[in-house]
């Protein structure tokens, strides 16, 4: 799945970088790597951009630099409530 289609609030496993050159550079300098999670915080439809939080640090993107890194959705672990 690329990171543009992560629904918001949901978190995911970076599996790998695309793209080449200094963006992808860049993006690995910011922490980027993979084997990280990342949580889509937001998304703006107007403008086409994104932020997701990794490392404890927000990152905007816009949808379309977001379309080379791939991730692998997380599962969210069921959430136990004790009974009195």
């Amino acid at each position: 799945m690329d990171l543009d289609q992560l629904p918001r609030n949901r978190s995911a496993r970076l599996r790998a970088i695309g793209g080449e050159g200094g963006f992808r550079r860049r993006l690995l300098e910011l922490g980027f790597l993979p084997g990280t999670t990342v949580r889509m915080v937001r998304r703006v439809e107007i403008g086409g951009v994104i932020e997701v939080e990794l490392r404890g640090c927000h990152v905007s993107l816009s949808a379309h630099e977001a379309r080379i890194v791939q991730v692998d959705p997380v599962q969210a672990e069921p959430v136990q409530v004790e009974k009195p």
